[in-house]
């Protein structure tokens, strides 16, 4: 997102990350930018265009052979299209009563939210005029009716980046869903498990499991200096063990359970603290859509510091630059992925590449290339307890076997999650797709 002074400019040229602009969080832009940079560096795409919802960006923004095309609707709009994007995530994700919104296709807000993905069609369609596209690639729910509303006959892809359970999903809902998936030619799932419960809806095109990814380049490692110094900015003591934590300000993401487990071994590790990186998503901070829960649910976190006696224990980061991030991943001694459900989980990955094990829920899709003990650590969430007991695996690992053989299987295991091997199998499948 470009800052107030830079926003009438048509490309970042010149302009400084974190200055100028910034990218906004979340694992989706983190993904496709870096896929789309290398495909065109690579001649797999000639050109790309690329369209979001983004009402406070300017029209268009060129990134070298990609354009940046920011969608806008109507304020008085965005409330509706908000609660529909909330609520398809809330029962995904299971943190929703039941019946909560069994009829939510036929209520007001859906009309908002349908005219978001009609209004996005539409510049697709405009641009595909222009420029004569091979291919469409949708990604994530809250844009899944987009290719239903494109229409024609080129080829589309849709990719959902969150957990897929069919048995979550309310029956009032699936006929709208599967029509919208059989618009897509491909479609692509993080993990096996979600390709297995994604066949209930029965979708005609080709299912497919695509490992998300990471660039290894965007990731440093930084000097002794540089981590000294904000270690102390943020009040972390030389001899201070950290436990780190990166994921937006949301309950889905679990820091609860790592604030409870500190809570449990507080008394017996003094100096291990609690590092919390993130505030919300895009669509939920204040400078982008403003539709999240993130400021009420860290609100609930600090209280839980308190109750917890646990001050000065849990350090809330807010949203960092990737240079002070790779600066808390080089300092930490391990990294957590609490989620109570999450689609993947790149922070392993991340921690992995800074040479750190990491702790991960059994409920985030990574898990599904996890080997307990031998690349990383995985606990159950609903087990009280067994992550503090995992915790204390690694806080008394003093000599660090563990550690070390934890990290070095998991730099082996992210091999599988790079950009070389996304850009691989992407590529192949956009060439399959062209072609036939």
């Amino acid at each position: 997102m470009l800052d107030e002074a830079n926003r009438s400019s048509d490309s970042l040229e010149g302009l400084r990350e974190g200055i100028d602009y910034r990218f906004s969080p979340g694992g989706v832009t983190r993904m496709v930018y870096p896929l789309i940079r290398r495909l065109l560096k690579k001649k797999v795409l000639s050109e790309a265009h690329w369209v979001a919802l983004n009402p406070h960006g300017p029209r268009t923004l060129r990134l070298g052979g990609m354009t940046l095309h920011n969608v806008s609707i109507d304020e008085s709009r965005m409330e509706g299209y908000g609660a529909v994007k909330e609520a398809i995530w809330g029962r995904i994700h299971e943190i929703d009563a039941t019946d909560t919104h069994d009829d939510l296709f036929w209520t007001e807000a859906f009309s908002e939210y349908a005219y978001y993905n009609r209004v996005t069609a539409e510049l697709i369609r405009k641009l595909d005029e222009e420029h004569d596209f091979d291919v469409f690639y949708i990604h994530d729910f809250q844009q899944l009716p987009i290719g239903h509303m494109v229409g024609g006959l080129k080829p589309k892809v849709f990719r959902w980046h969150i957990p897929f359970d069919a048995s979550v999903i309310p029956e009032q809902w699936r006929a709208l869903l599967t029509t919208y998936l059989d618009s897509y030619d491909v479609v692509i799932v993080s993990t096996r498990k979600y390709v297995d419960s994604l066949t209930a809806l029965q979708p005609k095109g080709t299912l497919l499991t695509l490992y998300p990814y990471v660039d290894p380049d965007d990731y440093s490692r930084p000097d002794a200096t540089r981590v000294a110094a904000l270690c102390s900015q943020l009040g972390i003591a030389p001899k201070d063990e950290i436990a780190l934590i990166v994921g937006r300000m949301d309950p889905i993401k679990g820091q609860d359970f790592a604030i409870a487990a500190l809570a449990r071994l507080a008394k017996k590790y003094p100096r291990l603290k609690l590092v919390l990186v993130g505030n919300g998503s895009f669509s939920g901070s204040a400078g982008g859509l403003g539709m999240s829960k993130s400021g009420k649910w860290r609100t609930h976190l600090e209280l839980m510091v308190k109750t917890a006696k646990l001050d000065g224990r849990v350090i809330f980061t807010g949203h960092l630059l990737q240079d002070d991030l790779d600066c808390l991943y080089e300092r930490c001694r391990f990294a957590l992925v609490p989620s109570v459900k999450e689609g993947f989980g790149l922070v392993a990955v991340e921690s992995w590449l800074h040479g750190k094990p990491v702790i991960v829920t059994k409920a985030a899709g990574i898990a599904e290339i996890i080997r307990d003990g031998v690349n990383g650590l995985l606990f159950d969430p609903e087990v009280p307890g067994e992550l503090a007991r995992k915790m204390t695996l690694l806080l008394n690992d003093r000599s660090g076997p563990l550690r070390a053989r934890l990290a070095k299987n998991g730099r082996t295991l992210a091999k599988k999650v790079s950009l070389d091997a996304a850009e691989k199998a992407e590529g192949d499948m956009l060439r399959k797709v062209v072609e036939s």
